[in-house]
């Protein structure tokens, strides 16, 4: 049942905070129940239960961690049919596509399970002492990856399930060891209580501290900025605009001990189709080019939202093969009145600019659609406005013609940091732009060859980061196994006894993980030397 509470300390938290309800974004419809904003108060009494958590849930073995992660999954699929009811309710998004996504959820929920079971995970790494070495002898040295402390995530709006309350933020924290605390997004409040109700339902059932979760509702910013600034909050995951990722990493930055904040932000994620291609496949790539810029309503964080294409007759047919499909697209509602209007104004925009031409737009374009669009300019007209070349959310992508392979080289190298970059080319065409993929390689977290951006797998290798301002730190991923080591650090223990060290550490490796020893990866116990 929606009660439109927060949760705190294992309960549904009575909170005289400011009202606000979700909205249908198809009718417009105000949901109830009515949600109330927790407080400052309530956001601080969270952080020190967390770090009360902390203390216990930090030493729990992977084994118990890995239960209480399969305990949600299970939790969340027992609620499948009210809670892609609710979601799409207050999202409008397609039941299907909600079905896949709450299967995401659970899946990456186990996928983290079995890694903090397994345990390899922590990088055991172990340089037995060396007492007679010469001309210094070498102490006994020891390291692995332990939590960071209580993280607070932030829900993303056109994720409501996999990048939410029970998303890849929040799984990845718990796995490594960490207590989470959820500022819920406000556009899909009763989707975000149901999943926290089950993660609370979790915590008790597997026995854990009860500020090992928590869930407070803003319709505002209070909230968030009152956990990223509380000294007990080590660390932040966030999925949303660049102006509020920045906005929380400078509050973070600010704080007397400033906090890693990994943040996904914004990408245009980068198309380019090269000329062998264009004359080999021109209508299978237009028609899987337009199926993944108008996916979900272009609401993907990898959406494809610029498009590099040579000034030449191939290019034309393509162009005018990727309008038709669009003039014949649907409409439907966006996520929320915020991002319809940021959409529609950012469209108008774009076609003020005196170099840009309206290709095709979809349906009738009335105040009240958000209707997919193509829009074509030159490729120096990008090389000389940089806002040609940001994040515009929403069912609209930008065709970018070159006049020549200086000016492609030109236009990759003035890209900002990307989630993705695609490249759809056949043999002759990497012969001749090979080196492309050397230039791209520097400015996005995953490179894709004759495939489409959208579609974001969750499996070990996956990367979902890249450079600023797609991320906030190039170095790590928010999908995928890999996305644990952004809450953890390394530890070091020098020449401690057997008894005091970490299991992953310990001379019989009880855990049978994979460890270093001497630089040699193992699962061999250590064997002291005589």
């Amino acid at each position: 049942m929606v009660l439109g509470m927060s949760i705190l300390n294992g309960e549904s938290l009575t909170s005289s905070g400011a009202s606000f309800s979700a909205k249908n974004p198809a009718t417009g419809e105000k949901l109830e129940p009515i949600f109330h904003s927790a407080s400052v108060n309530d956001a601080n009494r969270a952080a020190s239960l967390a770090e009360d958590a902390f203390a216990v849930y930090r030493r729990l073995p992977g084994s118990a961690r890995a239960k209480f992660l399969r305990h949600i999954a299970s939790g969340i699929e027992g609620i499948a049919t009210p809670l892609v009811d609710r979601a799409h309710l207050e999202s409008a998004l397609p039941e299907k596509r909600l079905q896949g996504e709450l299967a995401r959820t659970a899946n990456q929920l186990r996928m983290f399970a079995q890694l903090v079971e397994e345990g390899s995970w922590a990088m055991a790494r172990i340089d037995p002492a060396e007492p007679e070495r010469t001309p210094l002898p070498r102490a006994d040295i020891r390291s692995v990856l332990r939590p960071l402390g209580p993280v607070a995530v932030f829900g993303a709006s056109n994720f409501p399930l996999a990048f939410s309350v029970a998303g890849g933020d929040t799984a990845s924290a718990l796995a490594a060891g960490n207590p989470v605390i959820v500022k819920a997004h406000p556009a899909h409040p009763g989707t975000s209580e149901l999943v926290g109700q089950v993660i609370n339902r979790s915590v008790k059932e597997c026995g854990l501290p009860a500020g090992t979760f928590a869930l407070l509702f803003d319709a505002g910013t209070e909230v968030g900025v009152a956990l990223v600034t509380h000294p007990k909050v080590k660390a932040v995951g966030f999925t949303g605009s660049l102006a509020g990722g920045k906005a929380l990493m400078q509050h973070a930055a600010s704080r007397l001990e400033p906090i890693p904040c990994f943040m996904e932000m914004s990408s245009t994620n980068p198309f380019f189709v090269l000329p062998e291609a264009l004359k080999a496949r021109a209508s299978s790539i237009a028609g899987g080019l337009f199926t993944s810029f108008t996916l979900g309503l272009g609401q993907m964080c990898t959406k494809p939202g610029l498009i590099f294409l040579p000034v030449n007759g191939d290019a034309d047919l393509f162009v005018k093969e990727l309008a038709g499909h669009v003039n014949a697209a649907g409409i439907a509602p966006m996520l929320t009145e915020g991002i319809h209007n940021h959409y529609i104004s950012g469209v108008k925009e774009r076609q003020r600019h005196a170099g840009v031409e309206m290709l095709a737009q979809a349906g009738s374009a009335t105040e009240a659609d958000a209707l997919p669009a193509l829009l074509q300019t030159s490729g120096s007209d990008v090389l000389q406005d940089a806002e040609l070349r940001k994040e515009l959310f929403g069912p609209c992508t930008l065709i970018a013609r070159y006049k020549d392979r200086d000016e492609l080289f030109a236009l990759a190298n003035a890209l900002e940091g990307q989630l993705t970059a695609t490249v759809h080319g056949t043999d002759e065409d990497f012969a001749e732009f090979g080196d492309l993929l050397q230039v791209l390689e520097g400015k996005a977290g995953r490179l894709i060859v004759n495939g489409y951006p959208t579609g974001v797998e969750v499996c070990h290798a996956m990367i979902h980061g890249g450079p600023y301002p797609s991320t906030s730190d190039s170095r790590f991923t928010s999908v995928g196994s890999q996305a644990i080591f952004r809450f953890a650090r390394p530890v070091c223990f020098q020449d401690f006894p057997q008894a005091l060290l970490p299991d992953e550490l310990k001379d019989e490796n009880p855990l049978g993980v994979w460890r270093m020893i001497n630089g040699a990866l193992t699962r061999d116990a250590v064997v002291p030397k005589a």
